[in-house]
């Protein structure tokens, strides 16, 4: 069964609760079933927040992450809250601003997320774009053609340029974090 469990996580304000949507909805429209949770409570502004992203081929029986593939966190508060329940074969793609300690198992890919929305592009409206071209072009998990029709669906009016350049750096970037 090809079924992918990933988790988007953050500082609520970073956009993550969208980049989880538009990475469903690129799901669809490359054929496959997807759903999305998301935990954003107290923390909506400044706290740790996440977006949950299941993609298969199959029937979706359960709606959480129980057994992550991919956990991409943007902060160090949200990489401690939300690092649990990952496989021993899954993937962590961190801001490089993230400290993991180094008895950490998984693959970790440290990649300039936020420090390429803010001063690259000059946009910390971004950030959530650009990790998403990031998540994409390391795992694949999506076809480029449908995640940039799923984000220019969801971005606003007037803002399409920006944002396709915000994911082109994103697949930019993490080319240079995996040589």
């Amino acid at each position: 069964m090809d079924k992918h469990e990933i988790r988007l996580s953050g500082s609520g304000g970073q956009g993550l609760l969208l980049a989880g949507i538009i990475l469903a909805e690129a799901a669809i429209i490359d054929g496959k079933n997807a759903v999305q949770t998301q935990s954003y409570g107290p923390e909506a502004r400044g706290g740790a927040s996440k977006s949950e992203v299941l993609i298969s081929e199959e029937v979706i029986d359960f709606p959480k992450v129980r057994d992550c593939d991919v956990l991409l966190s943007l902060t160090q508060k949200s990489y401690e809250q939300y690092n649990h329940g990952i496989k021993d074969t899954g993937i962590l793609i961190l801001d490089s601003s993230v400290v993991v300690s180094s008895d950490v198992k998984n693959k970790v890919i440290s990649v300039p997320i936020v420090e390429t929305a803010t001063k690259v592009l000059g946009k910390p409206m971004v950030t959530n774009i650009v990790a998403m071209g990031a998540v994409v072009e390391i795992t694949k998990i999506v076809s480029y053609e449908a995640l940039e029709a799923a984000v220019l669906k969801r971005v606003p009016k007037g803002t399409e340029e920006l944002n396709r350049k915000a994911l082109s750096l994103g697949y930019e970037i993490a080319k240079q974090s995996l040589i």
